[in-house]
């Protein structure tokens, strides 16, 4: 099949000739919902869970995450709402590292990491996170369980929102880190296995 015939059929599909002209792309159209705060959480909350991870509202955050790291290392961002909440200074957690190197040493070696999503969409259950000195990348993408802390005023409905409040996120941070459940790939023999690029435990705790 001859490239010169399959333009011509892609032209026809299209409705256009040879030679015409690329007409202009539509305007870009963003819809944003009206869904009231209870219905976000509650839509994120159940996206989480349908995606095996853990996710739950909660007064006390510090109490909350403290049992889950009972006895066990963490890593948590330098994130001022961590510290607000008291997680930062829980014991086993490590905090306030800066250095590249010490840093990806520790989240190789503790049981997780803990961050405070900058924002978390209620329609797909994605958290994201913006890359700072507050927000390590690796420490959401190298320890094997996730503990996201997530202000229920950042909740949005869904990607149009966020791009709506960051049109542009490369002048904001050098990467923009979209996590949807834990860690999982199928594609030896379609066999779902988790944990395999990322952490294999996510949990996300509405404050």
């Amino acid at each position: 099949m001859s490239r010169d015939y399959i333009l011509h059929k892609v032209r026809t599909a299209l409705g256009r000739g040879a030679g015409q002209a690329v007409a202009d792309p539509p305007p870009v159209r963003i819809r944003i919902p009206q869904v009231s705060i209870d219905d976000r959480i509650a839509s994120l909350l159940e996206r989480v869970r349908a995606l095996a991870g853990q996710a739950v509202v909660a007064d006390d955050p510090r109490a909350f995450i403290a049992n889950i790291v009972a006895g066990k290392s963490a890593v948590a961002s330098n994130a001022p709402f961590l510290a607000d909440c008291g997680i930062t200074g829980l014991p086993g957690v490590r905090s306030g590292i800066t250095g590249r190197e010490e840093l990806r040493d520790l989240c190789a070696t503790v049981d997780a990491g803990i961050t405070c999503a900058d924002y978390a969409l209620a329609d797909t259950g994605t958290l994201v996170l913006l890359a700072s000195p507050h927000e390590a990348r690796m420490i959401s993408l190298l320890p094997p369980a996730h503990i996201a802390v997530v202000p229920r005023a950042r909740i949005l409905t869904g990607l149009d929102e966020l791009f709506s409040l960051l049109p542009n996120p490369a002048e904001a941070t050098s990467s923009m880190v979209l996590i949807t459940g834990p860690s999982r790939t199928a594609d030896i023999e379609q066999i779902l296995v988790r944990g395999v690029h990322g952490p294999g435990s996510l949990t996300v705790l509405v404050v």
